[in-house]
């Protein structure tokens, strides 16, 4: 989303938060970190005289829902904030370190706020200084640095499937104790169990959804739009998913899209520039650009919520960037969920065959609020004759999971995502459905752990699945080619 610029004084933040308690001082003297903030901030420093105190954001924030402390909601991060950039607040101080590292950053306070106030946007430059002033803790800086290199994170998910393959992480999230070090173990296998394919040989063989493939020859297709599509294909969503970006595949050709390989693209850069590692960001946006524009392509598809709202944000990532901004920008507008591909300025997926069943549908946050798709998930589900779609109790909350919230902060992000677990068993689904990784990992590892075992767990799955599972049924890949037929193997499964 793009910002507006705009002028204001800094008044009416003072006494605002009850910041007090929390270190906002004398001023400091100029330069260092503090200052760091202000040029980050730049010409849209006054995004943070925005905000009008209104409150709105409380009931949308989950750590304010849950820890009730004004310095734990947007406003009082905003708060904050404008301490530092004035330097009236050390960036190295607890205050700051700390609420500003308990923010999900699920932006949902941005979809309620009605002044406009980019959020996301003004947390990551804070993270960035508050880096620059405090290191990340050593575990996050062994995930990013890990997903920085391909060669070492391509083992560590080849070795991640293949214990999951094994069905050991299912057993070690049900036996292993849920204190210390063993606890946080626990939830990483409960997060790697929940990645399973839910139907690796046809959802036919779920319990609780009914149909069968009708082996029929594939009607005549689509009125192709011959759109020239590139699929993001992702670190963790191409490592621990890849079954997912072979249905985005199959389904966008099925729809009359031309799919093109995009060789030379890598990881989006969300999760760094989430934690405030911009530069790292920065050098996997311009190695994207490079190879879409490199591809030629008019679109580029993408499965995962949060790499779709990086990607369309590269322009304000590379703002500073005279040699990249504007390619930046373009590449951005060209960026477009799967569902808006298929279902977004008056497109219609083509329908399948049905499925017998109900599936409970959560919105990832960073679809919902960073990049504002709401109906487009809803139409491709709809687009599946016989499938009842349940949207679950406050969907618009996060589920915890925020990139890698659920591994750095298990308690808070475990209290957030058990709500979560509650709200997809209230609708009675056997499947819950969401359109980014970390959502389904951890919305998947939180009803594995809420105390219900396992039996009868919903299973987790991406709505572009559904869609493909009800195609296969249609017989519209039975003469396809090897390159568009469904893949019952390989690494994911």
């Amino acid at each position: 989303m793009m910002r507006s610029g705009g002028a204001g004084g800094r008044g009416g933040r003072d006494g605002q938060g009850g910041q007090g308690e929390h270190g906002v001082g004398p001023d400091l003297p100029g330069g260092g970190p503090e200052g760091a903030l202000s040029h980050a901030l730049g010409a849209v420093g006054s995004q943070l005289d925005h905000c009008v105190h209104c409150g709105f954001c409380l009931p949308a924030c989950p750590t304010y829902i849950r820890l009730g402390d004004e310095a734990d909601s947007p406003r009082g991060r905003l708060h904050l904030m404008g301490a530092v950039s004035e330097g009236r607040l050390d960036p190295g101080s607890p205050a700051f370190q700390l609420h500003l590292d308990r923010c999900l950053g699920c932006r949902a306070c941005e979809t309620v706020c009605p002044s406009g106030v980019e959020y996301g946007y003004l947390l990551e430059r804070a993270r960035a200084v508050a880096r620059e002033a405090r290191p990340a803790d050593r575990g996050t800086r062994l995930l990013l640095g890990l997903v920085e290199r391909p060669i070492p994170f391509r083992i560590w998910m080849a070795l991640s499937r293949i214990l999951r393959r094994t069905r050991l992480p299912r057993l070690l999230a049900r036996h292993l104790p849920s204190q210390g070090l063993a606890g946080q173990a626990r939830f990483g296998m409960a997060m790697l169990a929940a990645s399973e394919p839910v139907f690796p040989n046809g959802l036919e063989e779920a319990p609780a959804l009914g149909g069968k493939s009708v082996g029929a020859a594939p009607p005549d297709g689509p009125e192709g739009t011959g759109t020239r599509v590139g699929v993001l294909m992702g670190c963790v969503q191409d490592g621990l998913f890849h079954r997912v970006n072979q249905a985005t595949i199959r389904v966008l050709e099925a729809n009359g899209f031309q799919v093109v390989q995009v060789p030379g693209q890598g990881c989006c850069g969300a999760l760094h520039a989430h934690a405030g590692a911009l530069d790292g960001a920065r050098e996997m946006a311009r190695r994207n650009i490079a190879a879409f524009e490199a591809a030629g392509v008019e679109e580029v598809a993408v499965n995962a919520a949060g790499c779709g709202a990086a990607m369309k944000e590269y322009g304000e990532l590379l703002a500073d960037d005279a040699h990249w901004k504007d390619r930046a920008w373009a590449l951005g507008a060209r960026v477009l969920d799967i569902s808006q591909v298929l279902a977004g300025e008056g497109r219609t997926p083509r329908s399948g065959a049905p499925i017998e069943g109900r599936v409970a549908y959560d919105p990832p946050c960073h679809l919902l609020h960073a990049q504002r798709v709401v109906t487009p998930p809803l139409q491709v589900l709809n687009a599946i004759p016989g499938l009842e779609v349940a949207e679950v109790r406050d969907g618009a909350e996060c589920c915890g999971g925020a990139g890698i919230y659920g591994l750095t902060h298990p308690e808070l992000g475990g209290r957030i995502g058990r709500d979560k677990a509650e709200a997809v068993r209230e609708t009675g689904a056997p499947l819950v459905t969401t359109g980014n990784p970390g959502c389904a990992m951890q919305i998947g590892a939180m009803l594995r752990l809420d105390g219900r075992g396992v039996d009868g767990v919903p299973g987790v799955c991406h709505p572009i699945e559904l869609l493909d599972e009800s195609y296969r049924r249609a017989g519209f890949y039975m003469d396809s080619g090897a390159a568009s037929a469904p893949k019952r193997g390989g690494p994911d499964v």
